[in-house]
């Protein structure tokens, strides 16, 4: 009897092994390095962007719109000027007075929300360089358009600058102050799932060393 437990023990001693053996091999297969083969969100959300121009009726939160804003003062800033202001909007009647002026922004009268990227001109830097703002504020409003996907939003970027009619409307909507430029404007809501992200890869583009 002692004998039969004895190898019993044994055996189970041995499976233990093995599965500590197999799980160790396993371990040192999986390379960290090697991302293609683990699941990358940050590159899921960046492929699966797309300009959303139809929405549900779901209605987009303060709080949501706060975080989207977040997002966009985490740009990259030439000189850590941060040269760039903000406009939430969430006011049926400015959201559709919006639409109706600006020629490529019909889409606010559907969408329950808005946010306006602007340049503060006060914070920009001087001579030559003040142009920084727009790279600034373009940067601040990619992050918008990539944090809006990761939170099942749904966004496209409407021009404003550097037209001068759409910017004029803009002004005038908002009753901006003149060192206030309007870069564009951003309808945001819940997606109907109509548009698709496009594939735009193309290796012809890519130019490895030199021209």
């Amino acid at each position: 009897m002692k004998s039969i437990n004895a190898i019993n023990t044994s055996q189970v001693v041995n499976i233990l092994l093995a599965i500590c053996v197999l799980l160790l091999i396993l371990k040192l297969s999986n390379n960290p390095k090697d991302d293609m083969s683990q699941k990358n969100n940050t590159l899921e959300t960046i492929h699966q962007r797309k300009s959303v121009r139809s929405y549900t009726d779901e209605v987009v939160s303060q709080e949501q719109l706060e975080t989207l804003v977040k997002a966009a003062m985490a740009a990259p800033t030439a000189v850590n000027k941060q040269p760039w202001a903000f406009i939430a909007i969430r006011e049926r009647e400015v959201l559709d007075k919006l639409g109706n002026g600006l020629p490529y922004a019909k889409m606010l009268k559907k969408a329950s929300a808005a946010i306006i990227v602007c340049g503060d001109l006060n914070k920009a830097l001087e001579g030559w360089e003040q142009e920084f703002w727009i790279q600034d504020c373009s940067a601040a409003s990619q992050n918008i358009l990539l944090a809006a996907q990761s939170m099942g939003l749904g966004a496209v970027w409407t021009a404003a600058y550097p037209a001068e009619d759409r910017m004029q409307t803009v002004k005038e909507t908002l009753n901006l102050p003149e060192h206030i430029i309007p870069l564009n404007v951003i309808p945001i809501g819940y997606p109907t799932g109509i548009e698709k992200p496009k594939d735009k890869w193309k290796p012809g583009n890519l130019h490895w060393d030199k021209w």
